[in-house]
């Protein structure tokens, strides 16, 4: 198609000028193109100076069924006081009132910008089913905990437990990426008393598949709006948090060093409700006792 065509402005411009010398006829035959539209070029030549003509948009001005001026306020309004999702909003215009249909806000939301959309650069991972955490290792999940200063992040502390024994184990970081990620779950292997045989994680950036594709064992990722996939991880990090880092300050070397102390605290001294009050190491002890 001609309209395609990034010389076309210039195209019309020679040919109104064509058209003011010779007629608008002779220009027509010439370039090929309806004695209307060369008449048209000619008067927007006249009205707009000697410069290219430009291609015009062919989106229609107004639809009949367009969302009115009023409406569309209200749906951005919506959302910048519920800050939920376009199902949300919905349901809340209807509460008040409001006809509009969930496509028509969904489109208003993402024309606005005010939807979180998948980066077209995050790549897909399968899914895969969640073992049973019936011996220590079978299932341990991993995570991150984010602190910051002046609302800004600068250290990721990295944890670990073990569903089974409640083993744990934590580490500080300055970054949070796929490297220091398999780093991570490295030391806290050497560290566990039994060997991982799947890491669970969440979505993060951290847990990518370029972490699934390098690290040594069996990596699952929590399930989309599945909250209590990642429960016993989360509560790991409530602890230690209110144990620990809330004492501390946000320091790589003061956390590095008082964590060694909590973690042996923790796993060999601290009682735990899921394991009928036992310490993991008192259960890692009755589990090799049973497997002997």
């Amino acid at each position: 198609m001609y309209i395609l065509n990034p010389h076309m402005p210039r195209i019309r411009r020679d040919a109104a000028l064509f058209a003011k010398k010779h007629g608008v006829r002779m220009a027509a035959r010439r370039f090929g193109f309806s004695v209307g539209a060369v008449s048209l070029w000619k008067k927007k030549l006249e009205t707009d100076g000697i410069r290219p003509i430009v291609t015009r948009s062919s989106k229609p001005k107004s639809h009949p069924k367009q969302l009115s001026d009023d409406l569309v306020r209200r749906i951005v309004a919506k959302r910048l006081e519920l800050k939920r999702s376009a199902e949300v909003i919905h349901r809340a215009l209807f509460d008040e009132g409001v006809s509009v249909s969930l496509s028509s806000v969904k489109r208003t939301l993402k024309r606005h910008r005010l939807l979180k959309e998948r980066s077209p650069w995050k790549r897909w991972h399968a899914p895969s089913p969640r073992p049973v955490a019936d011996h220590p290792g079978a299932l341990v999940q991993a995570d991150t905990v984010h602190l910051a200063v002046h609302g800004k992040t600068v250290l990721y502390v990295f944890t670990l437990i073990d569903l089974h024994s409640r083993w744990a184990y934590a580490w500080c970081s300055r970054k949070a990426n796929a490297r220091t990620g398999l780093l991570f779950v490295k030391r806290a292997q050497v560290a566990a008393p039994f060997l991982f045989q799947c890491v669970q994680t969440d979505n993060g950036s951290e847990w990518s598949t370029h972490f699934t594709e390098r690290v040594q064992v069996r990596h699952r990722h929590t399930r989309v709006r599945q909250s209590n996939d990642n429960a016993h991880i989360e509560r790991f990090n409530r602890t230690l948090r209110e144990e620990l880092l809330d004492g501390l300050p946000v320091d790589l070397v003061a956390i590095n060093r008082a964590l060694p102390a909590y973690l042996r605290h923790y796993n060999e001294k601290r009682h735990h409700f899921g394991i009928d009050l036992k310490t993991p190491l008192q259960l890692l002890a009755q589990c090799s006792q049973a497997i002997d």
